[in-house]
């Protein structure tokens, strides 16, 4: 892939952002290369958690100013096509069967903020800056809108949908778009990879699948719905092989190492 890196190291699955000269801003073949990333990483057995990360000073500076060139030639036919093209990558990182962190090194604004947002966890640098700023040139944040307003709340999300402003991540941590600030680029790669780690060895790679799928889904059923799927998924939990041996080692004092 030309845009993309990828690698895996213990049980850890790095999809790296590899076009620092356009600060990892996205176009048609971008958002192509990382669906296939992460669609290989969802089946592979050898991957447990992803961390999403970024070559260069930028994370992601949202679209390629050449390919927003590009489309205002398209038909209405054509942008649609688009669309849901990055519409689907979004929703394949939310839906993921694999918890996804997203490791910030710097500035995350528009299409860049949204894979932030649809990301289970975002660790920052101080310095990050973060913004939907689609409304500053006539456009619209349309596709992240229903994944950020689960994540941080319609009031937050009006504020950084409407308004256009670009926050620092000491905002976005309390709006709830970023879980952890970490001090230094050399100490964010380290919280990350503990954290990564942590999750692998201490959480069963079933569990956190299914408490994924429940998020995604569940917020949107009303609440008899909810509860039902809710009890035929804990019940589908008690006969999974992870439960059956967590539960053992729990009874028996042993600790469990997944």
């Amino acid at each position: 892939m030309e845009f993309v890196q990828t690698t895996i190291s213990d049980r850890i699955g790095f999809i790296s952002l590899n076009r620092p000269d356009k600060r990892n801003a996205l176009n048609f073949q971008f958002v192509s290369e990382l669906k296939e990333a992460f669609q290989s990483f969802a089946a592979d057995p050898a991957v447990k958690v992803i961390i999403l990360k970024a070559e260069g000073m930028a994370f992601c500076a949202g679209a390629d100013l050449e390919y927003l060139q590009q489309l205002q030639h398209n038909t209405y036919e054509e942008n649609l096509v688009d669309s849901t093209h990055l519409m689907e990558l979004y929703k394949l990182i939310y839906t993921l069967n694999k918890v996804v962190i997203a490791q910030v090194n710097g500035h995350a604004l528009a299409g860049g903020c949204g894979l932030v947002s649809v990301c289970d966890f975002a660790f920052s640098i101080p310095e990050a800056n973060f913004g939907y700023t689609e409304s500053r040139i006539g456009f619209i944040p349309a596709i992240v809108m229903t994944f950020l307003i689960k994540k941080i709340g319609e009031s937050n999300a009006r504020m950084m949908l409407l308004s256009g402003n670009v926050i620092k991540a000491a905002d976005a941590q309390k709006y709830g778009l970023v879980t952890n600030i970490i001090d230094s680029e050399n100490e964010l790669e380290e919280e990350v990879l503990k954290f990564a780690e942590h999750l692998i060895i201490h959480n069963s790679e079933t569990s956190m699948e299914l408490t994924k799928k429940m998020l995604a889904e569940i917020q949107s059923m009303p609440l008899n719905e909810a509860l039902a799927y809710a009890a035929k998924m804990n019940a589908t939990a008690r006969n999974s092989s992870d439960c059956k041996k967590g539960i053992a080692a729990f009874l028996n004092k042993e600790t469990l190492k997944w």
